[in-house]
């Protein structure tokens, strides 16, 4: 069991990843702030795990709004004391639409929760970090084998997902004088509410509809409490975690 005093955040932790991420830091012993924006679902989440004695704190959370995300780290470090690991989970997706036809309003809303809401999140991280002691941390972001090889017509989200690469390789070098340890998990087909679809059938690069197969999302879970439970002279820069039989690695 890990030390009762290591202390994380997960954003979107009332479903898929955040709950399954979230179910694992508490499983370790961590004491966790779950944020989301749904209380019930939150509440849902700690519910699910087994004794957890006081370890678990729901906190409604927009990740859009920085004053939200404030608001987050704050009543982290009030309940707590520190912040050691940021799971940057909170994310949307966009409708499988040609690039022609999707709204404005769409593409920015994925944009401010994907990648500025992790921003957001990191930038706030990095101060606490920074400023505790002892000094430092881990960042984790949850980017997508989407920030290697886009699905069709996922424009927006699978840009977010190359940048949130670009966030992880800044945090990554500008964390290291501040002993921030900052790495990234690209998930591949979980079995999630947002990944059901990929078992009754999804457009293929060559215009083929074709089920997939999906993971158990615990083993997500598991992958993100591995990287978080590195010593921080030690950092998983990039891991690639997917149902080994999906239609990724071959040609499209």
């Amino acid at each position: 069991m890990s030390s009762p005093s290591k202390v994380a955040i997960v954003t979107g932790a009332g479903s898929g990843v955040g709950r399954a991420v979230s179910l694992a830091f508490l499983a370790a012993g961590y004491r966790l702030v779950l944020a989301g924006r749904r209380e019930d679902a939150l509440q849902e989440t700690i519910a699910m795990a087994q004794d957890v004695q006081g370890r678990a704190m729901a906190k409604v959370t927009d990740v859009c709004d920085p004053a939200s995300i404030d608001a987050l780290f704050a009543a982290c470090v009030e309940a707590y004391g520190r912040l050691d690991v940021l799971f940057n989970n909170a994310g949307i997706g966009a409708p499988a639409v040609p690039i022609d036809e999707l709204a404005i309003e769409t593409w920015r809303h994925v944009v401010d929760t994907n990648l500025t809401g992790s921003f957001l999140c990191t930038r706030a991280a990095v101060r606490q970090m920074k400023s505790q002691s002892p000094q430092g941390g881990r960042i984790i972001n949850n980017g997508s084998i989407s920030a290697y090889a886009p699905r069709p017509n996922s424009i927006a989200y699978t840009a977010t997902k190359h940048a949130i690469t670009g966030l992880t390789r800044s945090t990554a070098l500008d964390g290291r004088k501040f002993n921030i340890a900052c790495g990234q998990i690209d998930i591949g087909n979980a079995e999630t509410p947002m990944a059901a679809r990929m078992a009754k059938g999804v457009p293929q690069a060559n215009g083929d509809i074709a089920a997939e197969p999906l993971m158990d999302v615990a083993h997500v879970g598991e992958s993100v409490l591995h990287m978080a439970e590195l010593p921080l002279q030690s950092n998983v820069l990039f891991m690639t975690v997917m149902a080994t039989n999906m239609p990724f690695v071959g040609r499209g």
